[in-house]
């Protein structure tokens, strides 16, 4: 099979948290409630997301922070559970997932005789943040290279093309399978491996780990068709 003619290379970038307050905060469930009704979305983002980037954030017991929260200064495992089933690509807005969110809430404050308080020192912080986003200086040209260069990936890198790409233009896709299009069928399989990447409940390290096995585990070859 004749090679296909390569179009732009790949652009492999990187991309660091700047992590900033919002001035919200809650000490007891009700709160937290209130303040989830309000908050922006890029605060929602951030501590359902981009908490993956935190250095703290290591194969933790669960995967969003409001989980987490609720185990630790609540000490309320059962609502812990629940949160930390919510699974936001399910989702088809982030307004989706803050009305599942404060649901579960509300069903919880519903099922209890008093409102349960975390200490003054363990209030819920609400938190936003600012991706900055550099450029490797590293180009790709054809999907085999790309495949052979995801285990040396940084985890900035892992989270800016296959997590936050899903932000921007074509929504819902990771930059590898937007750049494997240009290889039309001869890329299907690993562009079918990629979607079918569950990129929410891993670490970022796991998650590089299984973009690779997609790449490994390619039928086809032969570089560059």
């Amino acid at each position: 099979m004749a090679k296909k003619k390569n179009g732009k290379p790949f652009e492999l970038m990187d991309c660091a948290l700047i992590t900033l307050a919002t001035g919200k905060r809650a000490l007891n469930l009700r709160e937290l409630r209130d303040r989830i009704s309000e908050i922006e979305e890029s605060s929602l983002y951030y501590h359902f997301y981009e908490n993956l980037l935190r250095p703290s954030f290591d194969d933790p017991e669960f995967r969003n922070d409001f989980a987490l929260w609720a185990k630790r200064a609540l000490h309320d495992t059962r609502l812990a559970e629940k949160l930390g089933t919510l699974n936001p690509p399910s989702c088809c807005s982030m307004d989706e997932l803050r009305r599942m969110l404060v649901d579960v809430i509300e069903d919880q404050l519903a099922e209890r005789e008093f409102v349960p308080w975390a200490r003054p020192e363990d209030e819920f912080h609400f938190l936003t943040s600012r991706v900055v986003v550099f450029d490797t200086g590293r180009r790709l040209n054809t999907w085999e290279e790309l495949g052979r260069s995801v285990r040396g990936m940084s985890t900035g890198s892992i989270f800016y093309h296959f997590i936050e790409a899903r932000r921007r233009p074509p929504v819902e896709l990771d930059d590898f399978s937007a750049w494997l299009k240009q290889w039309e069928d001869a890329t299907a399989a690993v562009r079918e491996g990629l979607a079918r990447v569950d990129y929410y409940f891993w670490t970022l390290s796991e998650l590089r780990e299984r973009i690779a096995k997609v790449f490994a585990d390619f039928p086809d070859k032969g570089e560059g068709r």
